[in-house]
């Protein structure tokens, strides 16, 4: 059989109850995708943001301590996944958030959908394990489950232009990054 496209579980998570995406309807675009284990994802409000706010807000001075302290607080959860995604090189999975998350429980995707490229897959990082970057803009702390449904994934096309010319390199890390050589 020929394997065009499809999900499996990264080795972590072999033995530990791990459902593959699957579509919940015959006219389903997206793979709904679950978390891989419990997680609490706290309330941005809760984590100190208030006081860099303000400190904004009224025009104080900030010095690098508070930078530094924003870039800690103000930043994604990951949940993790436990499946990583084979396709073509000419295909991308999208991820994208499930409206429920945005209408019933305050969960964003900050960078408004994710990109799962073909050549994520069995990277040497993180094996090519997908995880989905959230931010809970409510004031209550959002208790995840493993197995709930957090994201959904698209299988997509994409076209290259006629004088596509890509760097010639090969992804060498996980999450968030291409292997750049200066």
């Amino acid at each position: 059989m020929d394997r065009t496209r499809g999900f499996e579980i990264v080795s972590k998570y072999q033995d530990k109850d791990i459902t593959l995406p699957r579509r919940q309807t015959t006219a389903s675009a997206g793979y709904d995708i679950e978390a891989a284990q419990d997680m609490v994802i706290p309330s941005i409000w809760r984590l100190n943001f208030v006081r860099i706010f303000r400190l904004i807000r009224n025009g104080h001075q900030l010095y690098e301590p508070d930078y530094e302290m924003a870039d800690k607080i103000i930043k994604p959860f990951l949940i993790p996944t436990g499946v990583k995604v084979y396709m073509p090189e000419d295909e991308v999975l999208i991820l994208a958030n499930r409206s429920s998350n945005t209408f019933k429980r305050n969960l964003s995707l900050p960078n408004g959908i994710g990109v799962i490229d073909a050549d994520y897959y069995n990277n040497d990082a993180n094996e090519g394990e997908i995880f989905v970057q959230v931010l809970n803009y409510g004031v209550r702390p959002i208790k995840i489950k493993k197995g709930e449904r957090i994201a959904q994934g698209i299988f997509i096309h994409y076209l290259r232009t006629d004088d596509d010319e890509p760097v010639s390199r090969q992804r060498a890390n996980g999450f968030g990054s291409t292997n750049k050589e200066e």
